[in-house]
């Protein structure tokens, strides 16, 4: 968990190969769907390019879909969801259903004005979807990937009106999880502002302590 632009993508990727893990990540499966040309890809698309949440009930079906997958059944990692109390709470009834559980929840800490700096400067590749950074990360070529050659582009959600109402709706909407799973005594608190290293230690320490 996290605002948008705390890293959370990044650091889940890490966790997901040194671990072995399944990755969920809503983003992901929001775009897929959505190139694949399917309904709740397509209604889904219309919230993302205005820096809106999703739906419950179109997140909650997709994420369901994506659960009852084989690769799923062992572990997995959840990357951008649930992002409100309705989200968490249809959650915990699909775990039921699946005698499974949440080990953890990991919530990364930056402050508003980095997260600016860091979205907005954010450019992907239209080809393989590989990020960059016009400041932290930028390729070798202005506005080409070092990967594979393909254009470098600016999301819509990653222009500075969609971030401010992101990060608007991020604290109304999401950061009421964070005491939802504060009170069943599974959500740790990392310094975001730290170095990509020094936050993945914090994370990996965190997931010791609690497993």
């Amino acid at each position: 968990m996290g605002p948008p632009g705390a890293g959370k993508g990044s650091q889940s990727e890490r966790l997901v190969k040194e671990f072995q893990l399944t990755s969920i990540s809503t983003g992901e499966m929001f775009r897929e769907s959505y190139r694949n040309n399917e309904p709740l890809g397509i209604e889904a698309m219309k919230f993302i390019e205005h820096g809106n949440l999703v739906s419950d009930d179109i997140t909650n079906a997709i994420v369901r879909k994506r659960l009852l997958r084989e690769d799923a059944e062992r572990c997995f990692l959840l990357d951008g969801y649930p992002r409100t109390v309705a989200q968490a709470e249809a959650l915990d009834k699909m775990l039921d259903e699946m005698s499974s559980r949440l080990t953890a929840v990991i919530n990364i800490v930056v402050d508003k004005e980095s997260i600016l700096e860091r979205m907005v400067g954010r450019r992907v590749c239209k080809n393989c979807e590989r990020t960059y950074h016009t400041k932290f990360k930028p390729p070798k070529v202005q506005g080409i990937c070092d990967a594979c050659g393909g254009e470098l582009y600016q999301r819509n959600d990653d222009k500075p009106e969609a971030v401010r109402n992101r990060l608007n709706i991020y604290e109304s909407k999401t950061k009421p999880i964070v005491d939802y799973y504060r009170g069943r005594g599974i959500l740790v608190e990392v310094n975001g502002m730290q170095t990509f290293d020094e936050v993945y230690a914090d994370i990996k320490k965190a997931l010791g302590d609690l497993t």
